[in-house]
């Protein structure tokens, strides 16, 4: 029986994936084998050995201490692209909000008092400050191409922008989806200097902190609209502000508010609804379930921050998972261990990523728990399963 211990409200289409009678779903589990989440924090969490896996029901990880998963050979998995919809629809409403002046101008008619004769002539007389302005034939820049920016990308070409895109590490398969009107971008700078919108959807790593910042708004074109439904830190909120205040920017739309942003004046906050729909909660959870069944029960990766995606096809019924530092000779010293043992490899794999790697080996016999011990005490690998 598989052990999962959840720390927040997961779909239940994604909880039907796990089979009850193979697995024990709990809030409360002092030995899981897994872990599910959304945003709960883990890095004040004690995690209990038994641990293998974390999946979060999402695409960020900031919640999750990866560095310290990584050191004990847990993996950690996302659910990238699964709630890429939800956000891509946020970001064309963000679009039309600063575009038709959608908040400002709601709020005045919400304003209005008097006879409905006092309100059509104050309706009347007041539209003329909130003309605003169409998007085809505009320039939408749009800052990472993975799942969610490809389809921002290809949905603004659809609503007849001109849409330019800059990622250095788009993927082949993120590639193919893109629309071919979009036009690639050498650098972040370049991009930033031709777009009237700009928006952003990478991680927040060192690299992205501040993105966009003074020094690069100064370069922009006057009057550019600002999108960020990616993370907090992507762009310097200051250098935003000031731009408004110059006239550099003409709107800023903000998934995260702050207490510097509220009540800005063309600043528009959201409370961090970008993948905030059913759609995408129950999306987000049958991926993460399926990445962890698939895991506990084969040893398969895929969609891991830490880890290389590996799958291997079975060879037999007893089958090895190990994680391991990314070394030389480090399959050589597995495969003696199980020579030791007198146990002959049917078929195995290795894959490594950074300094991280992942070996899964089909075995003729099962190993007993001495020699999975023997394993375990090898210099550099961080966890061994035996499926």
């Amino acid at each position: 029986m598989h052990k999962i211990k959840t720390y927040n409200n997961i779909s239940d289409k994604g909880l039907s994936r796990l089979p009850a009678d193979q697995y024990e779903v709990s809030e409360t589990m002092d030995n899981a084998d897994a872990i599910m989440l959304r945003s709960a924090k883990l890095h004040d969490e004690p995690i209990a050995d038994s641990v293998r896996a974390v999946g979060r029901a999402g695409a960020g990880v900031n919640n999750i201490p990866v560095d310290k998963m990584s050191e004990r050979g847990i993996v950690v998995f996302n659910a990238p692209g699964a709630n890429a919809n939800a956000v891509k629809e946020l970001v064309i409403v963000g679009m039309l909000m600063a575009a038709r002046n959608i908040c400002d101008a709601w709020r005045y008619s919400e304003n209005l008092e008097g006879s409905e004769s006092d309100v059509s002539k104050a309706v009347e007389a007041g539209k003329k400050q909130y003309v605003g302005f169409e998007l085809p034939g505009r320039t939408l820049g749009v800052i990472g191409l993975g799942a969610i920016g490809v389809e921002v990308a290809n949905a603004a070409v659809a609503l007849g922008m001109n849409v330019i895109g800059f990622d250095p590490t788009i993927t082949i398969k993120r590639a193919w989806q893109l629309s071919a009107d979009v036009k690639e971008m050498d650098t972040a700078e370049a991009l930033l200097n031709e777009c009237d919108f700009v928006t952003f959807h990478v991680p927040l790593i060192t690299s992205t902190k501040h993105l966009l910042n003074a020094e690069r708004l100064s370069t922009m074109k006057d009057g550019v609209v600002v999108l960020n439904f990616a993370r907090d830190g992507i762009v310097d909120d200051d250098a935003v502000l000031a731009g408004i205040d110059s006239g550099k920017v003409y709107a800023y739309i903000s998934d995260f508010p702050s207490p510097k942003l509220k009540g800005k004046k063309q600043v528009y906050t959201l409370p961090h609804l970008g993948a905030s729909t059913c759609e995408a909660e129950d999306n987000c959870a049958v991926m993460i379930a399926d990445q962890l069944r698939d895991f506990l029960e084969n040893g398969h990766i895929k969609n891991a921050v830490n880890f290389p995606d590996v799958k291997l096809a079975r060879k037999g019924q007893n089958r090895l998972a190990i994680a391991n530092m990314n070394r030389p000779d480090m399959v050589a010293q597995i495969s003696h261990v199980l020579g030791q043992a007198n146990v002959n490899i049917l078929h195995m794999i290795n894959d490594s990523r950074g300094e991280l790697a992942y070996t899964l080996i089909d075995i003729e016999s099962p190993l007993s728990a001495e020699n999975i011990a023997s394993l375990a005490a090898v210099d550099g690998v961080l966890s061994v399963r035996a499926l």
